[in-house]
This record gives C-alpha cells, sequence and structure tokens, in this order.
C-alpha cells in the first residue's frame, strides 16, 4: 500500500519509524505532516526568541538591523509585511522575498516572477540554507516568515504571530509619523478577547483550510471542512453586529483573519475543497475583507498572482497538471460601508 501512494503521490511518503505519512509541498520542507487516519497535522515553529525595544532579550530593536523573508503567497509571512506597513517600518526592517513556486528543495530565491528577489543579505539559493547558516544542524520545517539578525547573523524568530507582535510594541521608536506609533494592534485592555479569539480561528480557519486541502481520507477532510464552515457562520455572526473582532478597534486578530479571507474564493474554495461556500456568500465577511483590503494601502500587500500561482502550481500532489483556474471576479475595492456598524 505505502509503495502504491508513493507512486502516485510523488510528495507523499511512509516514514517507518514514526509510522507516518509525510506529506512535502516540497521535499526538503517538513512542514506539513499527515497523520495515519489521513489528518493534516502543522508542526510548530522552532525559532522563538525575541527582539525588545531595550534589547533586555539579547536581541535589541533597531532600524536595518532585522530582515524578513517572505512568501508572498503565504498567509502566515502575509501578517508580517501588513503589520510592517502599518507600524511604518518599510525603511527600518529590510525584505526578501521567495520565488512563487516551490522546488523539490524547497522555497528558493529567484528573479524570474515579478516581485520576487534574490537574498540580498545571505546571498543563499535556498531558504533552507538561510536556515542552516543560522543552525547547521538544524532538519526541521524550511518555512515563511523568517526574521533575521543581520548584526549577530542569525534567525530569530520563524513564527509569525510572534512577529507582528514585536513589529506592532518593540520598533515604536522608528515609526514614521506619530499614527504609527499610537497604534497597537494587540491592547492590554483587549488581549483575552484577542487570545480568544486567535484559540479558535487558527485551528479552524487559518489552519482549517489546510486540514480541507491536505487531508488524506474522507473522515479527515469531513472533520476539518465541518469546523471550518461552523467558525466561519461564528465569525458572521460576531460581524453582523460589530466592525471588528473585537468590536470598533481594528486588531492583530483582524490581521491574522484577512490573510485567510482574501485567499479564500480566488484558492481554498476550490483548490483545497472548502466549498460549501464562497467567501462572498457571506454579506459580512466579505463587505469585512473588502474594508481590510482598502484600510492604508493594505491591498498593495497582495499579490493576486503569487496566491494563485502558488498554490495551484506548487501543490502537484493536488493539482498534478498545475492547471491555473480562472478563479472568481472579486472587487475588493467595492465599498464596503461598514463605518456604521455597532455603533
Amino acid at each position: 500500500m505505502y509503495k502504491y501512494i508513493e507512486k502516485f503521490y510523488p510528495r507523499i511518503y511512509y516514514h517507518k519509524k514514526y509510522h507516518i505519512f509525510l506529506s512535502y509541498t516540497a521535499m526538503s520542507t517538513v512542514a506539513k505532516l499527515i497523520s495515519k487516519p489521513g489528518e493534516f497535522i502543522r508542526r510548530d515553529s522552532q525559532f522563538r526568541k525575541w527582539i525588545t525595544a531595550d534589547g533586555s532579550s539579547g536581541f535589541k530593536a533597531e532600524a536595518g538591523r532585522y530582515h524578513l523573508y517572505v512568501s508572498l503567497a503565504c498567509p502566515w509571512a502575509h501578517r508580517t509585511l501588513i503589520v510592517r506597513h502599518l507600524k511604518g517600518l518599510e525603511d527600518v526592517i529590510s525584505v526578501n522575498v521567495v520565488d512563487l513556486l516551490l522546488t523539490e528543495k524547497g522555497w528558493h530565491f529567484s528573479d524570474e516572477h515579478p516581485n520576487n528577489t534574490l537574498d540580498t543579505v545571505n546571498g543563499c539559493k535556498y531558504l533552507k540554507d538561510v536556515y542552516r547558516k543560522a543552525n547547521p544542524d538544524y532538519d526541521g520545517a524550511i518555512t515563511v516568515p523568517v526574521l533575521w539578525d543581520k548584526q549577530k547573523n542569525t534567525l530569530v524568530n520563524n513564527e509569525s504571530s510572534e512577529i507582528i507582535r514585536m513589529l506592532n510594541s518593540e520598533f515604536n521608536s522608528f515609526c514614521q509619523t506619530d499614527e504609527q506609533r499610537k497604534l497597537d494592534l494587540y491592547p492590554e485592555n483587549l488581549r483575552d478577547e484577542i487570545n480568544e479569539l486567535n484559540s479558535w480561528i487558527y485551528p479552524n480557519i487559518n489552519n482549517g483550510v489546510y486540514r480541507c486541502g491536505f487531508a488524506r481520507s474522507q473522515q479527515a477532510y469531513d472533520d476539518a471542512v465541518i469546523k471550518l464552515f461552523d467558525h466561519l457562520d461564528k465569525v458572521e455572526i460576531i460581524l453582523s453586529k460589530q466592525r471588528y473582532l473585537t468590536g470598533n478597534q481594528f486588531t492583530e486578530a483582524d490581521v491574522r483573519l484577512f490573510t485567510t479571507l482574501v485567499r479564500f474564493d480566488w484558492v481554498y474554495h476550490g483548490h483545497f475543497k472548502c466549498n460549501k461556500k464562497m467567501l462572498k456568500e457571506y454579506p459580512n465577511i466579505w463587505a469585512y475583507a473588502r474594508e481590510i483590503y482598502q484600510m492604508k494601502d493594505i491591498a498593495g500587500t497582495v499579490d493576486k498572482d503569487h496566491i494563485r500561482k502558488h498554490y495551484h502550481e506548487s501543490h502537484t500532489s493536488i493539482n498534478p497538471f498545475r492547471i491555473l483556474p480562472v478563479g472568481a471576479d472579486l472587487d475588493f475595492l467595492q465599498p464596503h460601508r461598514r463605518e456604521n456598524i455597532g455603533k
């Protein structure tokens, strides 16, 4: 049976030691694990150091010292680009963008597609080489985003939820305007509520779409897709009563949800079989997604071509002929009319 699976699904193999199916988007990236029941399991990030404004952590917030490696297709990396933009840190933290397509060796750098870049910091061809520059013995998942310290020549953090909190709070002295300095996406009075929202939005929606798309059994898919749409229904109810997830204040919970929503009808609905409903069939969620897209030029962080081509042309276990679907017609610039929601 295992040889049969490997033959017809070349990006999946059976790990005899751990008795699990491993599913790689690229063979060098152990980011996507498939359990024996066919359920997709995401590994935890392993680099978890922290940048602080005063440097007490050993990594002091400084202009020009830190660098982000991102993919414009990845929703986790997209979070960091949005917060970097909202806080006005474009000239403080530099960025390189990996190629939109994954190869058998994983994320790589090239200038073959628009908006890709070469690695201008370490001169690496593959992102795995950046990881191994920080730790030669590293054999874990090669994921984006990556926050790199150019001074210490090491990887600081590769957990997007922590990176966006660092960008939100530790670089305020480098923000360009008072408005950007005062912007707090994780305010103390809302932290419990934000944490509670993240606790069910992440597993059921952010990661839920992946659990649908990478499921390798009907049971695993059914469980994931039911939870996904049950929780989208929950979000729809919340947004029918208030402008943002926590009320009238835009927070990191909105950023984290938006990067999944903006990809939903373009990719997840068809490619990942999240096709019970389209996002635009949820009137409140769809208007909410449009509002965030139009907010402070967040549209400039969204690359539709990278998103669509990456998923459809990289995931050959799902789309072996790399056919790029025409996709839904979505007008994110349509008026959202959410200004008075909840007032």
